[in-house]
Parts: structure tokens; C-alpha cells; sequence
């Protein structure tokens, strides 16, 4: 029972992790909280168990047209409901628009999928129903992957560090020449594929469902605000913390009881720490 919770508890976190990640990417350029994150790891459920299972398309094959699929959705994110809203002067209109976009998505897949949960494809096999089924691991492959990605791409490339000077100060970054709108919009291009592969990498356990969505939307912004806002290391730590919780509550209470015990969590911890357990005040001139 107890590698049961342990590998669950690390498949799940490291999905809601991965949303995480989708969340602090989109932020990062734009200063938006995108609530498209949660449907983009639901397309890559519903993509992968379309183009794997009903087209009978090779899983890699599968895997870079849900990935790409991914990143065309996060691109109209932004061109749809994040640059008309930074152009106005109330910029929290923000969690209408993206969450209008969101209902929308979630809307069209369902008259177009299914609203019944379908299956998802087997990819690698092995293992059989144990503890290290590739339902387990899979997600937090996924994860270590682009955590470790996005790392050598902010520390080691040029286009890393432009991302990281638009996102400490656009302003600034505009003044100094760099394109700050293209750099945007290809963050929520690679925010819709780290989306997307959370949906597809999770398909096993999640199933190609159209409600996903607001479930991941939810639980992928709990380790946004554990780990600290903009910290892809705290989502990390902060999303297998949630994850390994939320299924020893499962365990030990059960059913929305196990729900209540993870948003108490929550609240006891953003009480403790407004910031995040990993993340830092910012100091404001006054």
C-alpha cells in the first residue's frame, strides 16, 4: 500500500507539477496567470488518445503532433486573450479573458470528442499493473525532462537569457532592443507544449476526459503558489508534495475529505508564507 501511495502520489504530482511549469512560462513574459494551462493538459489526453488510439498513429508520431497542436493553442492564447488585455488599463481582465477561452476549449472538446472518459493508449508496455508501470513513471520522466530543460535553456542559450530579461523587466528589455512580443508569444508556444505533454505523459491516468481541465487548472496552480511564483523548482518540489498528499488523504480519508484536507494545506501554507515556501518578496520603491 505504501509504494502504492508513492508511486501514485509522484505520477500525479509531477502532472499537476508540469502544469505548474505551463503556468510560470505563460507568467513569465507576460505578467498573466493563463487559465488555458489546465486545458492545455487536457488537449494532450484527448490529442494523444485521438491520434494514438483512433488513428493508429506511431506514439513518437503522436506525441510531436499533440506537442505541436499544444503550442498552437498557447500561441492564440496569447494573441486572443493575453495581448488585447496587456493593452488595456486594467490588466486583471486577464481572468476573464483567459478564462472565457478556457470554457471554450473546453466546450468545443467535448461536442467534438466525447463527454464520456475514453481511454488512453498503452505506449511503451511492461511491467504489467505494478508500481512501476509506465503510468507512474511516465509523468515524472516527463517532468525531470523538461525541468531540466528549461534550465539549460534559460542558463546556457541566447534566447534563455532574453526570456529571463523580459521576464525580470519587460520595460526594460523593450529599451534594450529585445523583441519582446515574438519572445511572448514563442513562451506560450513552449507553454502550450510542456502543457500538452503533462496531458499526454498522464493520458494512463487521467484518461482523455473533456473535464480535466478545471481539475488540472486548479491543482496545477497549488504548486505554483507552494513553490513560490515563477519557480519552476518550487512548482517541481511543490506539485510531488501535493501529489504524495493528496493520495495519503485519499488513503486515509477518502473521498472530499481528502479535497478538503489539500486546500487546508494550501491555506495553512500561503497563511505561513505569502510568497511561496521557495519564493522571495520583491521589494517595491515607495
Amino acid at each position: 500500500m505504501l509504494a502504492s501511495i508513492l508511486a501514485s502520489g509522484l505520477a500525479v504530482g509531477a502532472i499537476y507539477a508540469l502544469i505548474g511549469i505551463t503556468y510560470n512560462t505563460m507568467f513569465s513574459t507576460s505578467r498573466v496567470m493563463s487559465f488555458t494551462a489546465g486545458q492545455l493538459g487536457m488537449l494532450g489526453g484527448v490529442l494523444g488518445s485521438l491520434l494514438t488510439l483512433r488513428l493508429g498513429l506511431p506514439w513518437p508520431l503522436g506525441l510531436l503532433l499533440t506537442l505541436a497542436c499544444g503550442a498552437l493553442v498557447g500561441i492564440v492564447t496569447e494573441f486572443v486573450a493575453v495581448r488585447p488585455v496587456l493593452k488595456s488599463l486594467d490588466q486583471h481582465l486577464y481572468v476573464l479573458s483567459t478564462l472565457a477561452l478556457a470554457l471554450m476549449i473546453q466546450q468545443v472538446t467535448a461536442i467534438g470528442w466525447s463527454t464520456e472518459p475514453q481511454p488512453f493508449p498503452r505506449l511503451l508496455g511492461g511491467f504489467g499493473e505494478t508500481t512501476l508501470d509506465e503510468k507512474f513513471w511516465l509523468p515524472v520522466a516527463a517532468c525531470l525532462v523538461v525541468v531540466v530543460g528549461l534550465e539549460l535553456l534559460y542558463r546556457r542559450t541566447l534566447i534563455g537569457h532574453a526570456f529571463l530579461a523580459v521576464a525580470e523587466d519587460n520595460f526594460a528589455a523593450r529599451a534594450l532592443g529585445l523583441p519582446e512580443r515574438r519572445l511572448r508569444v514563442m513562451s506560450y508556444a513552449l507553454a502550450g507544449g510542456i502543457g500538452a505533454l503533462a496531458g499526454y505523459a498522464g493520458g494512463e491516468l487521467l484518461l482523455a476526459f473533456f473535464a480535466n481541465g478545471p481539475h488540472l487548472n486548479f491543482y496545477g496552480f497549488i504548486p505554483v503558489a507552494l513553490g513560490g511564483l515563477g519557480n519552476n523548482r518550487g512548482a517541481l518540489i511543490g506539485g510531488l508534495v501535493l501529489g504524495l498528499f493528496q493520495q495519503a488523504a485519499n488513503f486515509v480519508v477518502g473521498g472530499i475529505f481528502a479535497s478538503v484536507a489539500v486546500f487546508t494545506l494550501f491555506i495553512v501554507v500561503l497563511l505561513a508564507a505569502p510568497q511561496g515556501l521557495l519564493g522571495s518578496g520583491q521589494a517595491r520603491r515607495v
